[in-house]
């Protein structure tokens, strides 16, 4: 049975690339909502009912596990989905788990209070949908005390990438990292809170500096994915994979092939 992988557009690409190079024999079913993409700049209730319908044509093409490799979608929909809709014979998960357990050094089933951690100072870089959720700082909350959390909305990254102008995203990343800074002038650890960003970590720990840990979801997610089937098996497949979309697959099609630079077809959804 498949596993379904949701984004509003093409960040999620780097989410299916390291699961699947983690997870060769696993198939996959990718959605992208390109044709509403991108959901930053979205209210939470436009969010979760896009979300909703996205996740909705995955359990129809056969996925009873789906990933929101989006984390806007992750932050404002995800609870909700969980509490008032998602069938008993589903699952959704979001991408911020695998961030915490990282941050953390804990597991996401260890239910203990919390408690200090090695880090004190985060810089969280996010779309602006995602920052106004305050969706990690409360989840991190609940297993982390003496962490500040200085959040950085990252307005137009997303899109730059998407129209595949890697040059306007540079300096955009330059000028929020610069933002950031002048809020917390000595972050320790900065989360990549967008699955577009990771395209754009080169830039972020440029702009950083060497001395700041960078962490992306992709490598993260993916071992987080391999530990959840080894717990939950019965998932066989022969390592296919399916991608669709709600915009025009042909010009969605080019993007992914310059985004990955590797070809991929996508076809309607």
């Amino acid at each position: 049975m498949a596993v379904g992988i949701f984004d509003s557009g093409l960040g999620g690409l780097t989410i299916w690339e390291a699961v699947q190079a983690r997870l060769p024999e696993q198939d996959f079913v990718y959605l992208a909502d390109s044709a509403n993409a991108p959901y930053g700049v979205r209210d939470a209730d436009d969010i979760y009912d896009l979300t909703v319908k996205s996740t909705q044509r995955l359990f129809d093409s056969g996925c009873d596990l789906v990933i929101l490799a989006c984390n806007t979608a992750s932050a404002a929909a995800l609870r909700r989905m969980q509490e008032n809709w998602v069938p008993p014979d589903k699952r959704v998960l979001g991408v911020f788990v695998p961030l915490i357990e990282a941050l953390t050094e804990r597991r996401w089933g260890d239910n203990s209070p919390p408690r200090e951690v090695s880090v004190n100072n985060v810089a969280l870089f996010a779309t602006p949908a995602t920052v106004a959720t305050r969706a990690f700082q409360r989840e991190l909350s609940f297993r982390a005390i003496g962490v500040d959390v200085e959040a950085q909305a990252c307005g137009g990254v997303v899109d730059a990438i998407e129209d595949g102008d890697m040059v306007l995203a540079q300096e955009l990343v330059r000028s929020h990292v610069e933002a950031l800074r002048r809020k917390m002038p000595r972050p320790e650890t900065a989360i990549l809170g967008c699955t577009h960003y990771p395209l754009m970590r080169d830039a972020f720990q440029d702009a950083l500096g060497a001395d700041v840990r960078v962490l992306s979801q992709a490598g993260l997610v993916a071992e987080s994915l391999a530990d959840y089937l080894v717990r939950h098996p019965g998932r066989t497949g022969t390592g296919s994979a399916a991608f669709l979309t709600t915009g025009d697959p042909k010009r969605v099609s080019q993007r992914a092939n310059q985004f990955l630079r590797q070809e991929i077809s996508f076809q309607a959804a």
